[in-house]
């Protein structure tokens, strides 16, 4: 998400920081801006850069004002209908509405709205918003925010625009990231950012200010920016994995460096699981920090033996069994050079379905490859998330059914190594985890949900086919 406040070519900063945030979803785009009379919009499938590279598309966004959104789907298909930002006209003047995360009542909620009389536009649960703002007693749209997030349960960030106001919002464990920057304003007033991460606040030249911190709303208007909290303090559960694989590794992430923290993590991982090899492979690009830290501390040279071609997208983020096996053959080939007669150590960020992992183990020994040992700079996922991550369920997650022994006969690898909880934690800065009182989100490591499911019974596989019934 990217919403921008008081700013020349709003609209055009929304796109270039849209643009930083490519990683966080692939499948559609959509940017809503505002001039001070109207709102204009313009939404479309596929990069940011094949729907906003066009002059004429962004003549037609005009204002100081804009919010943007990139669309990574984990209830709802992909049809345009499901693109954000959403908007909406009420008696009070126009709504758009980013959101990143999942509700876990969404379900529910949408029964009730649509009982009432609601008619929803979307399959997304992002929509639940807009009706409930729709339908809150209140006055201010401020209050009818607070209203509406008052009865959703889940992650969320949230980025709104009204006529006057850009507001943001997160939920009150601070799951999904939101940060405040600030930019050149187009009156001699600051401009203001809020955003997914830090990255985007590079590309259009805006100021680090601070994370939105958990619980909290704030609202940036002619006034300046306004701080509110409404739902009272929490301790945060910030998601691990944004730390693992999710964000830019150029991006600082609930104060930590994301770069700085995954190479830590390959310092543990060699501390945790070292094995003899003469040299350290990353799986690119997500498992290069880590692998440099690897071979860091085992003291094992640092070698590309696998090249990635950066014109193929994210195999994790692609929706279909079939793509995501051409995916790995189009992503990825072997440095022969590197590889041949070597005893390889591979390093990647995960192991999920198994696909991606075999594939790569295959390519290495047809290079040349002694021994190949693998080794996962994050704890082996068991549990699907329900926060924001698109998991599969959890009968297609390898390591909900095997045991990491089995695990490496099915990939094909001499060993293969994660490293532990505790290791992640302190390679994080948070030493061992307090089962108590966890410095994360880790479900999909643990079990350990720190948001109800309101929607689901405990039984994952269920949970799932729910989700899948509302698209």
């Amino acid at each position: 998400m990217f919403g921008v406040w008081n700013a020349t070519d709003a609209a055009p900063i929304t796109a270039l920081g849209l643009h930083a945030l490519q990683h966080r979803g692939q499948e559609a785009t959509g940017i809503v801006s505002f001039d001070g009379d109207h709102f204009h919009s313009y939404k479309g499938l596929g990069l940011v850069g094949d729907n906003f590279g066009d002059a004429r598309v962004m003549a037609g966004l005009p204002g100081t004002h804009a919010i943007g959104h990139n669309r990574y789907a984990t209830t709802g298909e992909t049809v345009l209908r499901n693109v954000q930002p959403l908007y909406a006209d009420f008696e009070f003047g126009g709504l758009a509405v980013g959101h990143n995360g999942n509700l876990t009542n969404a379900r529910r909620l949408r029964r009730e709205l649509v009982r009432r009389g609601c008619l929803f536009q979307s399959t997304t649960d992002s929509e639940v918003f807009v009706h409930l703002i729709a339908i809150s007693s209140y006055s201010t749209v401020l209050d009818r925010l607070i209203d509406a997030l008052k009865q959703v349960v889940g992650a969320y960030s949230l980025v709104a625009l009204t006529n006057t106001a850009l507001i943001g919002a997160r939920d009150s464990l601070g799951v999904r990231p939101l940060i405040l920057g600030r930019l050149a304003g187009a009156d001699g007033n600051p401009g203001y950012v809020l955003t997914s991460e830090t990255c985007a606040l590079e590309i259009v030249g805006a100021e680090f200010v601070r994370d939105i911190e958990a619980g909290e709303i704030v609202e940036i208007s002619a006034k300046g920016v306004r701080s509110i909290r409404p739902f009272g303090r929490a301790h945060p559960r910030f998601c691990v994995f944004e730390h693992i694989y999710f964000a830019r590794p150029d991006s600082t992430m609930d104060g930590l460096s994301v770069y700085a923290a995954r190479k830590r993590i390959g310092v543990e991982l060699a501390r945790e699981a070292g094995v003899a090899a003469d040299v350290v492979v990353p799986v690119p690009d997500s498992g290069v920090p880590a692998a440099m830290g690897y071979g860091i501390e085992s003291g094992l040279p640092f070698e590309l033996g696998i090249i990635r071609n950066h014109y193929v997208g994210r195999t994790f983020i692609e929706p279909t069994d079939q793509i995501r096996h051409l995916g790995v053959k189009l992503k990825h080939s072997a440095n022969r050079a590197v590889l041949a007669g070597r005893r390889v150590v591979l390093v990647d960020d995960s192991i999920v379905r198994g696909t991606t992992s075999r594939k790569i183990v295959e390519m290495v020994r047809a290079a040349g490859a002694k021994e190949v040992h693998m080794r996962i700079s994050s704890p082996p996922i068991r549990h699907s998330c329900f926060y924001g991550i698109d998991t599969p369920e959890e009968s297609k997650l390898l390591a909900s059914r095997y045991d990491i022994a089995e695990m490496a006969a099915l990939i094909g690898a001499d060993s293969l190594a994660f490293i532990s909880i505790d290791g992640l934690y302190r390679a994080l800065g948070k030493g061992a985890r307090d089962p108590r009182r966890p410095a994360f989100c880790d479900a999909c490591f643990t079990g350990d949900y720190p948001i109800p499911l309101t929607d689901f019974t405990a039984n994952t596989e269920q949970q799932l086919s729910l989700l899948a019934e509302d698209s």
